[in-house]
């Protein structure tokens, strides 16, 4: 890529440090590796797991290519790369708490702000995100095909700004958690796009919602 960069690597650079240093670089955009190669328009499982040892246990390791469109995709620069190269310290992670969306209906769950509460929870590892309240639902069933699929996890901010276009979590006050897309809110009624292209749009007054929370990453 650059002298600087060739330098760098010319020396005792490992695979671990490389890998490592993708990994943190998606976990400083709130993203998961996957996430990071869709980002930098390759394919989502350039950067898996999987694909970092061949299945004779031989080293693999990313192109000069993939990390120049990930790093233009990001806006971040060539030094800021270096920097996670030589730090060698892993993408910070932490657990988030985890439920089904089927569950999340039930009482008990959230509270009246819709942030986590009670017990019944599950936890996952993801890379750390900037809302200490956020949480993973898993998508369960077909509804919400093509865009999410039985098994996906999505995460979700509470505290996150919502805006029009936003992929969202609403409860209502009825119980019902959906999954859509904020279409149009006004002072009086919100409207929400299905996922679905098969499933109508629903509009609802603002009184019957308990909760809008944004999306934040999915798994897909």
């Amino acid at each position: 890529m650059s002298d600087k960069l060739h330098h760098t690597a010319a020396g005792s650079l490992t695979h671990e440090q490389v890998w490592n240093a993708i990994d943190a670089l998606a976990a400083r955009h709130d993203l998961t590796p996957s996430g990071l190669a869709k980002k930098g328009g390759l394919d989502p499982t350039t950067f898996n797991k999987s694909k970092r040892m061949s299945s004779d246990q031989r080293q693999r390791w990313p192109s000069t290519e993939s990390i120049a469109k990930v790093l233009d995709a990001t806006g971040s620069s060539l030094d800021e790369f270096l920097g996670l190269l030589l730090s060698g310290e892993p993408a910070a992670r932490r657990r988030i708490p985890l439920i089904g969306l089927a569950q999340a209906g039930s009482g008990g769950f959230f509270d009246d702000g819709g942030y986590p509460a009670g017990s019944g929870w599950d936890e996952v590892s993801f890379p750390d995100v900037q809302d200490e309240h956020a949480y993973a639902l898993e998508i369960s069933g077909e509804s919400m095909l093509p865009l999410f699929r039985d098994g996906d996890v999505i995460i979700v901010s509470p505290a996150a700004a919502v805006r029009r276009g936003d992929r969202v979590v609403v409860k209502t006050m009825e119980g019902e958690v959906l999954a859509k897309e904020l279409k149009r809110r006004t002072a009086r009624t919100i409207e929400l796009k299905s996922l679905n292209p098969d499933h109508e749009d629903r509009v609802f007054n603002e009184d019957q919602i308990a909760w809008m929370a944004r999306i934040m990453w999915s798994s897909q």
